[in-house]
């Protein structure tokens, strides 16, 4: 049976060994690294799928900004990595990963999601899209298509020019 927990309650160098066989020791140089550089994972918004004890997935969120040319900046909150062990792998346990990272998000998220992912799954599975995300820039490399957002626990999309980073 599979328990979803907190990510909190799982050792670190457990987790980066699942990052690691999920995307490979040069995942580092994704935007998505750049973009939460510096930040650590929102607690509330970070689980785990644990199966007799040992780590089979993980979801991480992470406090990033939307910050316009004026200055303005928007909290949000950066969706991923979703993490499930390679052999395993497209078995649900991702989508209960973001179900229920979605089921916390919706009372305990300090402000709106985005991610950087597939628009075809995310957006049919969990409502995320690129709606508001046109106008948006990341540092480094990305596809618009991929850059996508969802409204959560009445905080709202910013829809201007602006720059995701760290919060």
């Amino acid at each position: 049976m599979v328990e979803l927990l907190p990510l909190s309650d799982i050792e670190p160098q457990a987790v980066e060994t699942l990052l690691d066989a999920a995307f490979g020791p040069d995942r580092f140089g994704r935007t998505a690294y750049r973009i939460r550089e510096g930040v650590d994972a929102v607690p509330a918004l970070s689980f785990a799928a644990v199966e007799d004890g040992a780590l089979i997935g993980t979801i991480q969120c992470w406090p990033v900004a939307h910050r316009a040319a004026d200055g303005t900046a928007t909290p949000l909150v950066m969706v991923g990595p979703v993490a499930v062990r390679p052999d395993i792998q497209r078995g649900g346990h991702g989508r209960a990963l973001m179900a229920q990272m979605l089921a916390a998000a919706e009372t305990q998220a300090d402000s709106a999601l985005m991610m950087i992912g597939d628009p075809e799954y995310y957006g049919r599975f969990f409502d995320f899209t690129a709606d508001a995300t046109g106008a948006w820039d990341v540092p480094g490399p990305y596809e618009k298509r991929r850059l996508l957002a969802r409204a959560v626990n009445g905080h709202s999309l910013p829809t201007h020019a602006g720059m995701i980073g760290p919060r």
